[in-house]
């Protein structure tokens, strides 16, 4: 019997464990994916959203404001890479300037600091901008942030405090009993005092499984570029054409592992596991954002990917209770600007909705940090030189694109936080990550897997099941 279950290790899901571990209750997270943050929270666009776009008033524009404010103590006390770039939002017609203003006087309504430039003044901060540009909305508070390691991280977290963590789990079915609820997972059953639903794309169909409801979660798909770390200040904002009832556009921006996105696309699609790309649709993209930054260099792309956000047929965040199960807190369509909004998301959760149901009593030693990552490329030389001829792991590279040793893929594997296949060693630490894509760390990866758990490299999966990388012994 736990107090709490939360179904799903997403961004949100993670940061509710990560809350709610500052209590003192029994908390589980059931995540049916071998890793945490595997899908929505993964593939998307890394931005820390600054909250000038959210029609004021709805959940959207609280969230996404109040958790812009979180994220500096939050990523220094979780040792995350976030950068508080800001953003433009450009104008490239005259006619796109009254918009500009519509824009700056929503964010007023929400609170975010906001300044209308000049063309010049953008091409001054922006050189590879269009020369067509009219205008831009400037947003100092926006930024970008490593969205693997601010899920893992976060959930790592929880679990140093306490919070228990199941992953290759899927849920089944939900059922009402005396005192809470019954959980079967195609592995085992559990009971709860209180249910949360963090189940990203399948929010719907976890929600169903207690009671009918009157919403949808209809997946929407966006295409993205990745292109290599060519050259610093390509662009030195994250930049934004004009919002559309699609969504905020496709962007271009560069990343906390100075990478460069530009995307994404923003369509429907039928199926939630369609993660497939297509060349016309990628076509477009590139078109598009090519009328922003005329001279992206696309021979630098080392690779392309697509994410699936769960947009809700509400047009807006869905948090609440139940209607007859006030146990059971749905927190379902949670769309962009959701990997921002993930902390105050959890905070109010925790702090009105379980509150309300369950009595939550403040820990005297929760530990709001994890253990600092060892990072020997982001050290000058000297002390380099010196942390390596005293930890020669650190020395040894696993993957020379990205710098990443056998000292840091050691360390992560001796977390509290389960890495259990090549993707999450990739997301943890970007081995793999680089121009090479894996081709040459990949097999080190593997085998470092195979040793430390002390498995046959052949049980090594890359990510889902039955993903296994070797088949057979050669020889």
């Amino acid at each position: 019997m736990f107090d709490i279950i939360i179904i799903g290790a997403g961004a949100i899901g993670s940061f509710l464990a990560r809350t709610l571990s500052q209590y003192e209750s029994n908390v589980l997270v059931l995540e049916k994916e071998n890793d945490v943050g595997n899908v929505t929270s993964m593939a998307n666009s890394a931005i820390v959203h600054s909250g000038y776009d959210p029609v004021p008033g709805t959940k959207k524009a609280r969230f996404n404001v109040e958790g812009n404010r979180m994220f500096p103590e939050i990523c220094e006390e979780l040792d995350v890479s976030f950068r508080q770039i800001g953003s433009l939002t450009v104008a490239i017609e005259e006619k796109q300037l009254s918009v500009l203003k519509e824009l700056a006087e929503r964010g007023k309504k929400n609170g975010v600091p906001t300044k209308m430039l000049t063309a010049e003044e953008v091409l001054a901060m922006e050189p590879n901008i269009t020369k067509d540009v009219k205008g831009a909305l400037l947003c100092p508070t926006a930024g970008i942030v490593n969205p693997f390691t601010l899920t893992a991280h976060a959930m790592e977290n929880a679990i140093d405090n306490g919070v228990k963590l199941h992953l290759g789990e899927a849920v089944k079915a939900i059922k009402k009993i005396n005192g809470g609820f019954q959980v079967d997972t195609d592995v085992a059953t559990y009971e709860a005092k209180v249910v949360i639903n963090a189940a990203g794309l399948y929010s719907e169909e976890i929600a169903k499984m207690v009671e009918p409801i009157s919403w949808k979660i209809n997946p929407r798909k966006g295409e993205y570029y990745v292109l290599d770390h060519f050259r610093p200040g390509f662009v030195n904002h994250v930049l934004f054409p004009l919002p559309s009832e699609k969504g905020k556009g496709i962007l271009v921006t560069s990343t906390t592992s100075d990478n460069y996105l530009v995307g994404p696309s923003s369509e429907f699609v039928d199926e939630k596991d369609d993660f497939s790309t297509d060349p016309l649709t990628l076509k477009d993209v590139r078109a598009q954002a090519s009328l922003m930054v005329p001279n992206i260099p696309f021979p630098e792309q080392i690779r392309v990917f697509s994410g699936l956000r769960a947009t809700p047929s509400t047009h807006d965040f869905i948090i609440e209770p139940a209607k007859k199960n006030p146990n059971f807190i749905n927190v379902a369509g949670i769309e962009s600007p959701g990997l921002v909004s993930s902390p105050a998301i959890a905070k109010y959760v925790v702090e009105e909705l379980v509150s309300a149901v369950f009595p939550l009593k403040k820990k005297a030693n929760w530990n709001p940090s994890v253990r600092k990552y060892i990072k020997p490329s982001e050290m000058k030389d000297e002390e380099r030189e010196a942390f390596v001829k005293a930890h020669p792991e650190y020395g040894e590279m696993v993957c020379n694109c990205e710098q990443v040793s056998v000292g840091e893929i050691k360390d992560v594997l001796s977390r509290s936080l389960p890495c259990l296949t090549i993707k999450a060693v990739k997301k943890r630490t970007r081995a793999g990550f680089g121009k090479c894509q894996g081709g040459f760390c990949q097999p080190k990866v593997l085998m470092l897997l195979a040793e430390h758990y002390g498995i046959s490299p052949l049980e090594i999966l890359y990510d889902k099941e039955g993903s296994n990388i070797l088949l057979k012994e050669s020889k």
